[in-house]
């Protein structure tokens, strides 16, 4: 076994809050050594977040192409290139990592490329990718490890060798026909992002309907625009068994009402959750306890049930959001400090970059109702914001929540253009606790989405005696 080195802090895994920890405390003179399995800054800059963002923008561009007629623009013979739209992706992340391995140089943080493995408390054993190993010691460890694709045991389906977002990502053609196994976020993005490339597209949920955790209102609305572009949704099938492979020729039998049906196409896209990566690093070895559901068991200030470990991100359950795994590093880096703060309070707000994009913070309807929450809601529908008259956008709409008693903002969700920057004015009004009427009455300039914002307030009722 190599000699082992000692480091204020190890981090295993660099994804978004574990390399930002390790910067912030190698800028602060601590010694720090980042263990990374394969993607230099993790997931989000590699083959997630920028990626997927960077293809579904790409595939926007080409929706407004072949539909340039209808703003009186004539685009003849517009085609899809899905080598450059692969080559554009990938230009973006060899920046971001050029971008990651400079700030590592200089905050003076170790960046270790490896498969880590705890073997004792606070110890990790890494695999070197380049051959050889090292055994790093930190006074504090911290786990930053991720999820990946869940693969459900169904017949023949890993043996069909389908895609999960990663691949997807890597695609230079557009399938002929692409099934989607999933109706969640993942799953209707690449939905609609290869339906606009090109592909015939077929997304199979075995639920009653697709966004399972939103209200009805928004999986009706998001599945009116996907049906409305040309893909097919199947509702309550169930998948029995996969034959085929992935990328040749491919069929899924499904169970539905009344009987078994099966989807033929070219490939298969797996998008139906995720697992968190604690399996088979020695977490038992560390004195590291999970959840049932396989997640690293956290308090409220993110601390491991052993002594001096911490964990951030969607390993230790956080919300599975870049954003959120920023605010985790926040945590960590202020309580290593000293401080005291907590997971308890914060407001995460979600979105789907669908087009028109998901945008959602607080509590929905739905939400509202099975915590007891009494509310107050306006809805406005997004064609009767003024600007989409402009850019032909009235796909969508706007919803509030209010307090029922007093003028507290509890909720807010938008299906519609800009979606995520309307939804931040609303997650900041929440945040400095102003009641509703502020928004509702404020100077909100002409000719913008947010403009909405006015109406959709003025249509809330007033409070009951």
């Amino acid at each position: 076994m190599a000699q082992s080195e000692t480091f204020d802090i190890v981090i295993l895994g660099s994804g978004q809050g574990g390399k930002k920890l390790a910067w912030h405390l190698g800028r602060s003179g601590k010694k720090v050594a980042v263990v990374e399995r394969q993607w230099v800054g993790g997931s989000c800059p590699a083959v997630a977040c920028l990626p997927s963002k960077n293809e579904i923008w790409g595939a926007r561009v080409a929706h407004l192409v072949h539909n340039s007629a209808h703003f009186g623009i004539v685009a003849d013979r517009a085609r899809t290139d899905m080598a450059a739209v692969r080559l554009r992706k990938q230009r973006m992340v060899e920046f971001e990592i050029d971008a990651h391995l400079n700030l590592y140089k200089q905050t003076g943080a170790e960046l270790i490329m490896g498969t880590g493995r705890f073997i004792g408390a606070k110890t990790i054993d890494v695999r070197l990718n380049k051959g050889g190993t090292r055994v790093l010691a930190g006074n504090e460890v911290v786990i930053n490890v991720g999820t990946h694709a869940a693969m459900p045991d169904i017949p023949g389906l890993r043996e069909a060798q389908p895609l999960t977002h990663i691949e997807a990502l890597e695609l230079d053609i557009a399938p002929e026909h692409l099934i989607i196994l999933g109706g969640g976020y993942i799953g209707v993005e690449m939905a609609q992002a290869y339906r606009r490339f090109g592909s015939r597209v077929t997304i199979i949920e075995p639920a009653s309907r697709i966004m399972g955790r939103e209200d009805s209102e928004v999986a009706t609305e998001i599945s009116k625009v996907l049906t409305g572009e040309g893909i097919d949704i199947i509702l309550g099938g169930k998948p029995l068994r996969v034959d085929g492979r992935s990328g040749q020729s491919v069929s899924v039998t499904i169970a539905t009402e009344p009987e078994q049906r099966t989807v033929e196409g070219s490939h298969l896209l797996v998008a139906v959750g995720r697992i968190a990566n604690t399996a088979d690093i020695g977490l038992d070895k560390a004195g590291v306890a999970l959840t049932p559901r396989g997640f690293i068991q956290v308090d409220e200030r993110l601390r491991t049930t052993a002594p001096g470990v911490w964990a951030i991100g969607e390993c230790a359950g956080s919300p599975h959001f870049t954003h959120v795994s920023v605010d985790d590093f926040r945590i960590v880096r202020d309580n290593m400090a000293g401080g005291n703060r907590s997971t308890d309070d914060r407001l995460i707000p979600h979105v789907m970059f669908t087009d028109p994009p998901l945008a959602r913070v607080g509590l929905s309807e739905g939400e509202a109702q099975r915590q007891g929450m009494p509310f107050r809601a306006a809805t406005l529908p997004m064609r009767n914001v003024l600007r989409t008259l402009a850019t032909d956008e009235p796909e969508g709409f706007m919803k509030v929540l209010v307090g029922a008693k007093d003028d507290r903002i509890l909720g807010f969700t938008m299906i519609g253009s800009e979606a995520g920057e309307v939804m931040t004015t609303v997650q900041a009004a929440m945040l400095a606790e102003m009641p509703y009427t502020k928004l509702r009455d404020a100077v909100i300039a002409h000719l913008t989405i947010a403009e909405g914002l006015g109406s959709l307030f003025e249509g809330i009722p007033v409070k009951s005696a």
